[in-house]
């Protein structure tokens, strides 16, 4: 047998493995669609430098600028990481859609790319901090039928919480709340 056929293969006893798990989901979610609504609270504590230290539950990471920025270059950037969450939530996706229809996908690769103009972090032109431009590229390897591929990704896509945040505005709601520091 091929390395190519023991991939397949391979992939196949996986694809089942996250498609049983993702009928079952949505069948619990069918039958009671208000309790798949939830709240995620995610936090970030910077104490000296800017080094962030960002916590989910047990999970934890850390972003901080470079040095020229004045940070200390002890983790990626923020930016580093809303990139990963849509590489990683549009890859998942179309592979956990995929699985659940059947096909093989033995790899999918996504590549985000985004341009900026930076001097707006500074408040300097009349650029906006925001993104200017984002490009998504997905490469999947397949044998299946570059049609039924490319509905995948389609349909994929429509169901992407993060691909959804970039693509589309949504209603942010800002709360300062001002530590009393007189005792």
């Amino acid at each position: 047998m091929s390395v190519h056929n023991l991939s397949t293969t391979a992939n196949r006893g996986r694809d089942a493995i996250i498609r049983d798990n993702q009928n079952a989901v949505i069948a619990r979610m069918a039958a009671d669609l208000d309790a798949a609504r939830s709240t995620i609270v995610t936090t970030g504590r910077i104490d000296e430098g800017l080094s962030c230290t960002v916590r989910q539950g047990k999970f934890s990471t850390v972003t901080d600028l470079g040095r020229g920025m004045g940070g200390d270059a002890t983790g990626p950037s923020p930016g580093f990481h809303a990139r990963a969450a849509i590489a990683g939530c549009v890859g998942m996706g179309v592979k956990m859609l995929a699985a659940r229809e059947g096909a093989v996908f033995r790899s999918i690769e996504v590549t985000v790319e985004t341009d900026f103009d930076d001097s707006a972090l500074f408040g300097l032109g009349t650029a906006t901090a925001a993104p200017l431009k984002t490009r998504i590229g997905i490469a999947i390897d397949s044998d299946e039928d570059e049609a039924l591929i490319n509905e995948i990704v389609d349909r994929a896509l429509v169901m992407d919480p993060w691909f959804l945040a970039l693509r589309d505005p949504q209603n942010v709601i800002v709360r300062v709340k001002v530590a009393d520091t007189t005792g």
